[in-house]
């Protein structure tokens, strides 16, 4: 009896001995492979996505006011459109912004990919559409008169802006407080045609080639009425900006300038200020022709750019509709007239490739 009690001590050892060792083995293999479980979800973990991190955002802007006051005005917006991209999930360290000294200037910068981001007209950008791409278009506030005949405007002064938003504007022919301003004004508000003589006798304030509404659609006009252009008259110079026209209008330096529809309400007070008129420009400025609708400014992109993939094309246009929605963001884009965007089409400015197939054929 004491035998086989000794020999089932014995066998109940090596069974506790063979269960712990099982168990050891069970415990490294459940280890190991707990490490390796571990180690393959450390190696397979996604890598920060840096195409979301952007160092610097470059915008440019045209100079169709005074430079400094852009640079001004457009400053808040480095702050807004960081935070509203950091939304749509990028990172941008530094937005820079600057004007560029021309349009054309800036379409080159787009083509070149040296600036990201330009606020250009269309006419601008059908000129550079090789290296441009248009992602929004800016809305305005309509205005209070939108007939195609400048007696009109003149009978209705001041023109006030409206709570519809408008997709296009006009382009205007200002004549100015000089004699030969005032005497094409009163020819056209008693109802009468103004000759080509009329408007070659004038001095003429012009934009650069590329300006839809100092440029463009005013040559269009004078084909349309007269089968001539901007560079059939006799004497005309380029401005640099839409206040140094009016600044020239001011003085009597300038007869009759070419500018968009609401450009009297942007300069109603440098009229009598810094330009030194004693009355406003409401009664020292009269309208004698009218252009055809042209479609809104753009926000467009370097095509040349790796920043601009189709993912952060779409991010810019949601955060630029976003800040338009804002207080902040409308005091921004005010300095343009604009008041808000949409996301935009290159299709949307074929007529504006048939005007610069006009304009084209008149250079010839």
């Amino acid at each position: 009896m004491k035998n086989k009690l000794s020999l089932f001590a014995a066998f109940a050892l090596v069974l506790v001995l063979l269960a712990g060792c099982g168990s050891n083995n069970n415990t490294a293999a459940n280890n190991s492979s707990a490490g390796n479980s571990s180690a393959d979800n450390t190696a397979s973990a996604p890598a920060a996505d840096t195409s979301k991190e952007i160092k610097e955002l470059k915008i440019s802007f045209v100079p169709s006011k005074d430079p400094g006051e852009i640079i001004t005005a457009t400053d808040p917006l480095k702050d807004l459109l960081k935070k509203q991209l950091a939304t749509e999930g990028y990172n941008v360290d530094t937005v820079t912004i600057d004007v560029g000294t021309t349009y054309e200037a800036v379409g080159e910068a787009l083509t070149a990919g040296t600036t990201d981001v330009g606020f250009i007209p269309g006419g601008t950008y059908v000129l550079y559409d090789d290296g441009a791409d248009v992602i929004l278009t800016a809305t305005r506030a309509g205005l209070s008169n939108d007939s195609d005949n400048p007696k009109d405007w003149n009978d209705n002064k001041p023109t006030q802006p409206t709570e519809d938003q408008a997709t296009y504007y006009r382009a205007l022919f200002f004549a100015g407080p000089s004699p030969k301003g005032q005497e094409l004004a009163a020819k056209v508000n008693a109802g009468q045609q103004l000759t080509w003589d009329d408007l070659n006798s004038a001095n003429w304030a012009v934009m650069s080639t590329s300006s839809s509404a100092g440029y463009i659609y005013p040559t269009l006009w004078l084909q349309n009425n007269y089968q001539k252009g901007i560079t059939d008259l006799a004497h005309v110079v380029t401005s640099d900006s839409y206040g140094s026209s009016f600044a020239r209008l001011a003085a009597g330096q300038a007869d009759v300038v070419v500018a968009y529809a609401d450009a009297r309400r942007d300069f109603e007070k440098q009229w009598t200020t810094d330009f030194g008129r004693g009355k406003s420009i409401w009664d020292e400025t009269n309208i004698i022709g009218v252009t055809d609708g042209i479609y809104n400014d753009t926000i467009s992109v370097s095509k040349n750019d790796p920043l601009m993939t189709d993912d952060f094309k779409k991010a810019l246009q949601d955060a630029f509709i976003a800040i338009g929605q804002t207080e902040e963001g409308k005091k921004v884009i005010a300095i343009y007239s604009h008041e808000g965007y949409k996301a935009a089409q290159s299709s949307d400015y074929d007529a504006e490739r048939k005007a610069q197939e006009i304009i084209k054929s008149l250079k010839k």
